[in-house]
């Protein structure tokens, strides 16, 4: 079974492995395109931020960053395609993502199994807290992933994860 401490191991390790994709990449490089139906290394550490805010939830932690401007990044948002209004410069993104592998850390730390099995409405159904929270953990996973290609696209050297 996976447990609290498991599971801000996890998102601890996904939090290094972009991090390290990341590494020497400017804002500019982050909002670098692919050819093909991918978004971009920005919006991409923003989305990983939304669903990690979404996490803190869960745990009924406040979320990092200002949730308007993190909005932007929500699941089914417009593609980010150039710098503008909304964007959030990189390395700031970046030093949000790597805050919430501190926040999730500690509010997983203290949490039960039975608080873990209660269900939570999401959206139209409800799930366990359980079951929502590792659902969002393979959804960071999923775009945690994607950051090699986008580091690829900068090229800007290599990491390999």
């Amino acid at each position: 079974m996976l447990t609290p401490a498991d599971l801000a191991r996890a998102y601890r390790r996904n939090t290094t492995i972009v991090l390290s994709q990341a590494e020497g990449l400017s804002h500019e490089h982050s909002l670098l395109q692919t050819p093909w139906r991918v978004n971009c290394f920005n919006w991409t550490a923003g989305h990983l931020l939304a669903g990690r805010n979404a996490a803190l939830a869960v745990l009924g932690a406040d979320p990092v960053g200002d949730p308007g401007l993190i909005a932007r990044y929500d699941t089914e948002s417009d593609p980010i395609t150039a710098d503008g209004p909304g964007v959030v410069q990189f390395p700031d993104l970046l030093a949000m993502l790597s805050t919430t592998a501190d926040r999730l850390g500690a509010e997983l730390a203290p949490v039960s199994e039975q608080w873990l099995a209660e269900e939570i409405p999401v959206g139209t159904r409800t799930q366990t807290r359980s079951y929502r929270l590792h659902f969002l953990y393979f959804h960071d996973t999923y775009h945690t992933g994607q950051t090699e290609i986008l580091r690829q696209v900068t090229g800007v050297g290599d990491k390999v994860i």
